[in-house]
């Protein structure tokens, strides 16, 4: 039985050299053939580029190097900010016992080992353990819940590194044990001082080339802010260039070498959800152009087109709305367009879709009249249907007063009579409120009017509309078709309520050319399917 060295007569073998243990962890020094980017690494903290917000006397990053705080961290940026060379500054800086593993293959069973080992080492006096867990958001909750009483009591002293989100990816208790370190993707100019570093170190190529200034900005623009990527496409170029026997790398060496930049985008990761955002942002922002570039971005990365093709869709109903309401055909034309076609011909096709949405007037009112809607709905306002508007097809539900007083607006002239669709205790509730945008515009005219004669409110204030003199049997069919000699049949308002001066308008007692022919028949909301549009 594991008596965890209660009873040993010796105490297990620990070693103290920190260079021991970082090199079992793996993190030794890089041989003389190991790839750019190992090589040039930093060898104390002093030669970190970047991440000045975290370098200052005391800060919590210098403390985590130099061990002077046994702080547990969560270090998170992109890729080539500097993760895993904090981590190796880390193993080499201190007495500290180093392990390092990584997520992709470690399980729980490696955690707890690790951990009652350092809990052993410390019983004896030996060293503190740093666990370095490199893309820690790739464990499970069960895993990082095997890391919280360790971390808590500082058996051990974790760091951690990941490229997601830890607000999402890291759980919560373990977040709460650690301090989280934001680590930013550097500017250009680190960038640069990084390529120039490694030409002329030791370390690096040691001036067995050198680099035209166009070649450098080819580097710089590639690199995006990851200094892996920059010194992994110089260590490329260079070696074209010895193999041709030239001593500059100039522009046209680089390009050959690497001639595609990587864009930096995860299908699951937190990229995504960011270009993603900036997606939506800035169409709803009406910028055609940034649009673009972000869908661009998402197409040459590989994201699913029906994922893209989702998103234009609920934008189409979500920012445009009624301002327009042939974004939400365009939008599901480009979807399904997607779907018949496929990649690549159907980019044309979201292309397309997406200056259309970027373009459009906006109006978010369909989207807070629902959420307005269904708020009254969660805090239980509502109550019964009215007795009404109750289903009244089957046996028995006349007697119970369903259907009983129901009016049937299609029997009115006009189509629109006054009655009562709400719960009682939402009678004179505004969820809908239309803006003045696009075709918004004219829906906005109408929907004051139908409001009153539904609700029998009267006519409407005098001087907002034109009253008219219609022929027997004209429809106003921005109105909903109703007839001028029939306006008080089934409401108090008058035919003219409906009449605007908008589109469709009638105008000095003219009647509309609306009426004629079918070609105009209107929709389920009483608009004219053939209005112009402001």
């Amino acid at each position: 039985m594991d008596t965890d060295g209660l009873f040993s007569l010796a105490p297990p073998d620990v070693r103290s050299p920190a260079s021991t243990s970082a090199e079992a962890a793996g993190f030794a020094a890089p041989a003389a053939d190991a790839p750019l980017p190992v090589r040039m690494r930093p060898a104390s903290i002093d030669e970190l580029v970047g991440q000045e917000h975290l370098l200052a006397p005391g800060a919590p990053l210098r403390q985590l190097v130099t061990g002077s705080s046994p702080m547990s961290v969560i270090l998170w940026g992109p890729p080539g900010t500097g993760k895993t060379t904090i981590a190796h500054l880390v193993a080499h800086a201190t007495d500290r016992k180093f392990v390092a593993m990584s997520a992709l293959t470690a399980g729980v069973k490696d955690v707890r080992a690790v951990i009652d080992t350092a809990r052993r080492e410390r019983r004896y006096g030996g060293p503190p353990t740093v666990l370095f867990i490199d893309e820690v958001h790739r464990f499970s909750k069960t895993q990082q819940d095997s890391l919280l009483a360790a971390v808590e009591d500082r058996t051990v002293t974790l760091l951690a590194a990941t490229t997601e989100n830890p607000y999402f990816s890291v759980i919560s208790p373990l977040l709460s044990r650690c301090v989280l370190l934001t680590l930013q993707a550097l500017d250009a100019d680190d960038v640069r001082g990084l390529i120039r570093r490694a030409i002329t170190d030791q370390r690096g190529l040691g001036g067995a080339v050198t680099l035209s200034d166009q070649a450098e900005d080819h580097l710089v623009r590639l690199a995006s802010g990851d200094v892996r990527k920059a010194l992994t496409a110089l260590e490329a170029a260079a070696g074209t260039a010895l193999a041709q026997g030239a001593k500059e790398i100039d522009l046209a060496t680089a390009e050959r070498a690497v001639d595609v930049a990587a864009v930096r985008y995860d299908r699951d990761g937190d990229a995504h959800y960011d270009v993603t955002s900036a997606f939506i942002k800035s169409m709803r922002g009406s910028d055609p152009d940034a649009a673009l570039h972000y869908l661009a971005r998402m197409l040459v990365a590989g994201e699913d087109p029906r994922f893209i093709a989702r998103r234009i869709v609920i934008f189409a109903s979500e920012d445009v709305g009624m301002a327009d309401p042939q974004a939400l055909l365009v939008a599901a034309a480009a979807a399904e367009a997607v779907q018949l076609i496929g990649m690549p011909e159907a980019q044309l096709n979201l292309a397309q879709a997406v200056v259309h949405m970027a373009t459009a007037p906006k109006s978010n009112s369909v989207t807070t009249a629902l959420g307005a809607a269904m708020a009254d709905v969660r805090a239980g306002r509502g109550g019964p249907v009215p007795p009404h508007l109750r289903d009244a097809h089957y046996s028995g539900s006349r007697g119970l007063g369903h259907g009983r007083g129901y009016r049937y607006p299609h029997d009115d002239p006009r189509g629109v009579v006054r009655q009562q669709y709400v719960p009682d205790d939402l009678v004179g509730t505004d969820y809908y409120r239309p803006t003045d945008h696009g075709a918004e515009r004219a829906v906005g005219e109408r929907v004051p009017r139908l409001r009153r004669i539904v609700r029998g409110l009267g006519p409407v204030t005098p001087g907002v509309t034109r009253s008219v003199t219609a022929s027997a049997g004209t429809p106003d069919h921005a109105a909903g078709g109703a007839r001028a000699e029939d306006a008080s049949q089934s409401s108090t308002g008058s035919a003219s309520e409906l009449i605007t001066d908008g589109p469709g308008a009638v105008t000095d007692g003219v009647t509309p050319a609306v009426v004629e022919g079918d070609e105009k028949r209107t929709d389920d909301s009483g608009a004219s399917a053939g209005e112009e549009q402001p």
